[in-house]
């Protein structure tokens, strides 16, 4: 698993936008929100995985901040090898107690045999150009609901493009990915020391 370890080395662990909204700032870009991710392996938390499973499961934190209010958006994928490329595929997640949007500290245990992968999500294919993971998928949640997303992982930072788009006009997106950097002072420990 050589590749699925560097591909996720350079992708687990807590980034932001910071110093691209100051960019941006400066330079009169566009308006973007303020947005953390935080990536971390789970696997540990899914109960009866093969012991000799290939692949490895990342809960993605989302959160996007704009006038002051922010949103939660977390994700289960699970990410493998195929031959040379890294390929996501997206996992429904279980809701916290509450009803409300798990994180680590909130996400339940989970049965492997219990987990199902989303029907809407196109699975998405990574391949290493020069150092740089890229890749992306579209995926129609609807007959007329397009979702497209284009990323590209480096040492340097996380790019990340994602457009809606509602019978061919765009509803949710940027002209410009969201670039993510990993923060220089993590705020929480990472469980499994791996990110």
């Amino acid at each position: 698993m050589r590749h699925l370890d560097a591909f996720l080395a350079l992708l687990c662990g807590r980034f932001d936008n910071a110093r691209q909204l100051e960019e941006l700032k400066q330079t009169g870009g566009p308006a973007l929100p303020y947005a953390e991710h935080v990536n971390t392996i789970c696997n540990e938390k899914i109960a009866g995985l093969p012991a000799d499973f290939p692949g490895k499961f990342v809960l993605e934190e989302s959160y996007y901040t704009t006038d002051g209010r922010t949103h939660a958006s977390p994700h289960l994928f699970l990410f493998t090898e195929e031959g040379e490329a890294v390929k996501l595929t997206s996992y429904q997640l279980p809701k916290g107690q509450d009803g409300s949007p798990v994180s680590w500290e909130t996400l339940p245990p989970m049965q492997w045999q219990d987990l199902e992968v989303s029907g809407k999500f196109t699975p998405a294919l990574y391949t290493l150009h020069g150092g740089v993971w890229e890749g992306g998928s579209v995926s129609m949640f609807s007959p007329v609901l397009k979702f497209t997303l284009y990323e590209r992982f480096s040492e340097e930072a996380l790019e990340v493009t994602e457009t809606m788009e509602m019978n061919g006009k765009r509803t949710f997106g940027f002209d410009v990915p969201i670039v993510y950097r990993r923060k220089e002072t993590p705020d929480r420990e990472d469980p499994e020391g791996k990110c």
